[in-house]
């Protein structure tokens, strides 16, 4: 494999790689192999045609588009890690040569890191932060807990209230005839959680148990089934069962179930104690902000819009997965949010720019004060990372590549920059 690196504007840079004409016969036989059972030409066997047989009858190029498949992956790969460039993007892929019997060669269009120019970082002003706790605070929060401990009761004499859970069957029809995706039976539905389409929970309360009604409702405009974008619809629903919160006495007793301690004033004194803990962390993690959000807006950069489809992409990759692990496709959530694939990297976008920002500036800044990050600084994460997965940290080490070490070690260095932003600013 070789490799030629040619950098193009607003941080872009073309690379052409090449495969040897081994390599890439290599990879045609590889495809004749994969494929020969499923060809047929009369006289032979099927798996027994020969590989010049076939080219003869379909062109040598019948078996190219497999034998690129192969090849690109692991040749784009030694490419990157051969490339002294940092790149920060997917590559988009163009084939230039792809010929029996010569190189195979391609190009992989890439967004390189672009160049920061830091402006004022040091200095800053941020936001003072107090931690003083009111009684009112310490009541919220003891009405808080008292909401967490609430136990569902099953109501039969009233219908449905703002913040009950209803078990219904609903069938969603638009112009009399039922659509796909609109049907759903025994149901879980919080009311005023706005988990189903606008308007729809609303028309659920003052109904009671067993009593049938229309829920008539227009779908969002910008709704991912597009046949069904602003239509009007109606939905048959029965509910089954109304299930209501029974929050307890905020008492001793309560304190004595839900704490350590056997009296309220007690934990009273301890829930005073926790809050100011969480405004102090708030607080810190304000200012945080405040500096980091100044020291990006001070600086200098231009950011290549494939780095920027590259983070949505893997943020909406994650965001996929994180719906799976609460048992529910991509669809669904599409169909009771009314969101649309487009909506959704739409709304990523800002996001996906500031990540991007706070990133590269960060990043300046420990280049620019030389901020380094010790081996016992790496000892002490992996450690923390260890008790996390219940892990031994040796083992827990031996298990990370070089690859992840350094991304850790590059993790706590920004995270380095952003302390030293913070003790470096003024407060207001």
């Amino acid at each position: 494999m070789s490799l030629q690196v040619e950098k193009l504007e607003k941080s872009m840079a073309k690379l052409t790689i090449e495969v040897s004409a081994d390599d890439f016969e290599k990879a045609l036989q590889s495809a004749y192999k994969k494929q020969k059972n499923r060809i047929a030409i009369p006289g032979f066997r099927k798996g027994k045609v020969p590989r010049q047989m076939v080219e003869k009858m379909y062109g040598a190029e019948i078996f190219y588009d497999d034998a690129a498949n192969e090849l690109i992956p692991k040749a784009y790969g030694e490419a990157y890690d051969e490339c002294e460039e940092s790149i920060v993007s997917r590559p988009q892929i163009d084939v230039v040569q792809a010929e029996k019997g010569k190189p195979f060669i391609f190009t992989a269009t890439v967004a390189l890191k672009p160049e920061v120019t830091l402006g004022e970082y040091k200095g800053l002003k941020v936001e003072k932060y107090d931690v003083d706790v009111t009684e009112d605070e310490i009541d919220a929060k003891l009405k808080e807990e008292a909401e967490k401990n609430a136990r569902q009761v099953t109501v039969e004499d009233r219908p449905v209230q703002n913040g009950d859970e209803v078990i219904l069957d609903y069938e969603g029809f638009v112009d009399g005839v039922a659509f796909e995706g609109g049907k759903g039976e025994n149901h879980p539905l919080e009311i005023g959680s706005g988990s189903f389409i606008p308007g729809f929970e609303e028309q659920l309360i003052g109904v009671n148990t067993g009593v049938d009604v229309e829920v008539k409702v227009t779908f969002p405009e910008e709704y991912h089934a597009k046949e069904l974008q602003g239509k009007d619809a109606v939905f048959q629903c029965k509910i089954h069962e109304i299930k209501a919160k029974e929050i307890p006495e905020i008492d001793d007793e309560f304190a004595s179930e839900v704490s350590e301690f056997d009296t309220l004033a007690e934990y009273r004194e301890d829930l005073k104690k926790t809050i100011a803990k969480k405004k102090e962390a708030e607080g810190k993690e304000k200012q945080e902000d405040e500096a980091v959000e100044q020291a990006v807006k001070n600086a200098q950069y231009e950011l290549p819009e494939a780095m920027i489809e590259t983070q949505i992409a893997q943020m909406a990759e994650d965001f996929a997965r994180r719906i799976k692990s609460q048992g529910l496709t991509m669809e669904q959530y599409f169909q009771f949010t009314g969101l649309s694939a487009d909506k959704l990297v739409e709304d990523m976008r800002p996001q996906a720019v500031k990540s991007i920002e706070t990133r590269l500036v960060l990043e300046a800044i420990v280049k620019a004060e030389n901020i380094e990050v010790s081996e016992e600084r790496i000892d002490e994460e992996i450690q923390k990372m260890a008790e996390m997965y219940r892990m031994e940290a040796d083992k827990m080490k031996e298990t990370m590549g070089d690859r992840e070490k350094e991304r850790m070690k590059e993790d706590i260095a920004v995270q380095e920059a952003i302390t030293f932003l913070v003790e470096n600013a003024v407060e207001k």
